[in-house]
């Protein structure tokens, strides 16, 4: 009975210092871009590129993600008249959390305190798949901050099934650990590529994303507990949040790629611009990963959005529509 129970402990060890090993290797191939925040709860990684006195783009990431997924293909351009600020939320990317995991709103929260903390004025949102749910619940509870919210794939209503390609990360809480530790790094190793695939489809994942967009850093046992919570917590605090929309008081649009095979553009978006008083909604021909893979549709949309509301609100938000 030792014996076993002997051979079952080296090869817990064995595998727990193979996933530390990727991890640090994952950070050495993605290091901090930028700098540091203090915020209650959470210690914010984020980027502030662009002219300082103009106006304020701020950009949420999704599940699995960082913040280079929009500094590879998409941040770069805006940046060039805009103060464009890129954020790894908390527990992802290079940011890091004190106390109990955040939330979808308690995310929002740290996300509105980094905005206080850098003094925005009323910065334009941008929320990408699962950060879409983090802008929404930070524009709904703190509509001060911000002057309207530009949404791409973005998360927006409870959804009954989980994504096929996030099932693995449905382990129940006191499991939650072990798995990462133990079976989710190791494995990541071996299907990375195709889940990847599986994200991006049906474009073409590029090459440099592990490093430049920011992918290798899903391969770390803090990402696999990250996400873990995130899926388990997303659908009721999802059904919260949209039961509010039809008190918004900023401006939305949304940004769908016909072809994404990780959320709905039916459910997530159509269904929501029609619950969100005066609510865009434009769709492209792509996936889900459309910063990455469309980035310069997504640019043109997002600089007409950025004039839409320059002419409503009677000011000048950009020179280049």
């Amino acid at each position: 009975m030792l014996f076993p129970l002997g051979i079952l402990g080296v090869a817990s060890l064995g595998l727990a210092g193979w996933s530390a090993y990727v991890g640090r290797k994952a950070e050495e191939m993605v290091p901090p871009d930028g700098q540091f925040a203090e915020v209650p709860g959470a210690r914010l990684h984020y980027v502030d590129t662009g002219p300082r006195d103009a106006p304020a783009i701020v950009m949420v990431h999704g599940l699995m993600g960082q913040l280079r997924n929009f500094s590879h293909s998409l941040s770069e351009w805006l940046a060039a008249d805009h103060r464009v600020i890129l954020v790894d939320r908390p527990g992802w990317g290079h940011s890091s959390i004190a106390g109990p995991r955040p939330g979808i709103g308690t995310q929002a929260a740290m996300i509105a305190a980094l905005i206080e903390q850098l003094e925005l004025d009323k910065p334009l949102l941008v929320g990408h798949s699962l950060g879409g749910a983090v802008a929404l619940a930070l524009a709904l509870d703190r509509p001060e901050l911000v002057r309207g919210l530009a949404l791409i794939a973005p998360l927006s209503q409870p959804v009954s099934t989980v994504p096929k390609v996030f099932a693995g990360l449905l382990a129940p809480q006191p499991l939650r650990p072990a798995i990462a530790w133990l079976i989710a790094v190791p494995a990541g190793t071996m299907s990375g590529a195709k889940v990847a695939q599986a994200v991006f489809a049906p474009d073409p994942v590029p090459a440099d994303f592990a490093t430049r967009g920011g992918g290798a850093l899903s391969l770390r046992p803090k990402s696999y507990m990250a996400g873990s919570f995130e899926i388990r917590i997303a659908a009721a605090e999802m059904a919260a949040l949209a039961a509010r929309y039809a008190s918004f008081r900023v401006p939305v649009a949304i940004l769908y790629g016909r072809e994404d095979q990780v959320l709905d553009p039916q459910l997530n978006g159509e269904k929501t611009a029609a619950e969100i008083p005066g609510a865009t909604l434009e769709l492209i021909a792509g996936g889900h990963m459309l910063p990455i893979t469309h980035a310069d549709e997504t640019e043109a949309w997002l600089r007409r959005v950025l004039a839409d509301d320059a002419q409503a609100t009677g000011g000048a938000l950009t020179d280049t529509v």
